[in-house]
């Protein structure tokens, strides 16, 4: 749960999820299952950014984490969806990295023209924070966190 001043707590409006076979071809069914999580009181701008953030952050698990991995080898993701933040987790059974300095590496690197190299820097600048730790079970998780102001026309 995330800490608010004091010892509020906010409310958790949805959460799910989901174990996907390493394959990009996952991907339409990742985003199909994150499109039912939507709730009206996320900005669309908001929401479609983190849907981009989950699409990098996948596909860096199945590219990189799970190269030459077997096929069956699952990614697990997590959507946590709170009254103003939307949370957005993913385990691979990659090797670990030090997650800073590959966002620096690639900053100081970057070729425009490049077609790919670019999504750890796009989900940093998306999420209000990152994290990619190594978990007790031997897989590595990368948490996104999405601070937003709730729409006012919204139900519920």
């Amino acid at each position: 749960m995330i800490e608010l001043k004091g010892s509020e707590k906010l409310p958790m409006l949805k959460k799910a999820d989901l174990q996907v076979n390493t394959g990009l071809n996952g991907l339409d069914h990742v985003l199909s299952w994150f499109s039912q999580l939507y709730d009206s009181r996320i900005p669309t701008s908001v929401w479609l950014r983190c849907q981009l953030a989950l699409a990098e952050g996948f596909t860096n698990a199945v590219r990189h984490a799970h190269k030459g991995k077997p096929a069956d080898l699952p990614v697990d993701i997590q959507v946590a969806v709170f009254a103003e933040s939307l949370e957005i987790k993913i385990w691979d059974s990659g090797d670990p990295f030090d997650l800073e300095k590959k966002i620096q590496d690639i900053s100081e690197k970057v070729d425009i023209h490049s077609p790919g190299g670019r999504g750890l820097k796009l989900i940093k600048d998306i999420a209000d924070s990152i994290s990619y730790e190594r978990t007790a079970d031997g897989r590595n998780c990368l948490s996104m966190v999405k601070n937003y102001s709730p729409c006012l026309n919204a139900e519920g």
